[in-house]
Parts: C-alpha cells; sequence; structure tokens
C-alpha cells in the first residue's frame, strides 16, 4: 500500500499556520477588578473570554 505516513487536513492550522497573538496586560482598579470576576462567577466564562468579547463587539 502507498498509503501517507501522516495525513494532511488542510482545514486545520498547523503550528507555522497559526495566526498570530499578542499579549497584552490590562491594569484594572480593585473595583473594575472585582467586577469583572463577580460576571466571570456569575457567566462561568474566563475572564479572557470576556474581555476578547468585548473587544470583538467593537465598531
Amino acid at each position: 500500500m502507498n498509503e501517507p505516513a501522516a495525513y494532511t487536513f488542510p482545514g486545520f492550522p498547523t503550528l507555522s499556520q497559526k495566526p498570530a497573538v499578542k499579549k497584552i496586560t490590562v491594569d484594572l482598579t480593585p473595583t473594575e477588578a472585582l467586577v469583572l470576576e463577580k460576571y466571570c462567577n456569575q457567566t462561568g466564562k474566563a475572564a479572557t473570554d470576556v474581555i476578547m468579547e468585548l473587544i470583538q463587539n467593537l465598531s
């Protein structure tokens, strides 16, 4: 049989095709941090996901 040792799937990114990600730091006041923490606890979402969703909804 002439089957390849590994199959590649064009729909899945490989390590070389992984989109670039920029890491940022956000400085929050204690009140802001508490608001974010409470929201995360209520929704079950991670803070990173909440912040990314807010950014994605910007026009």
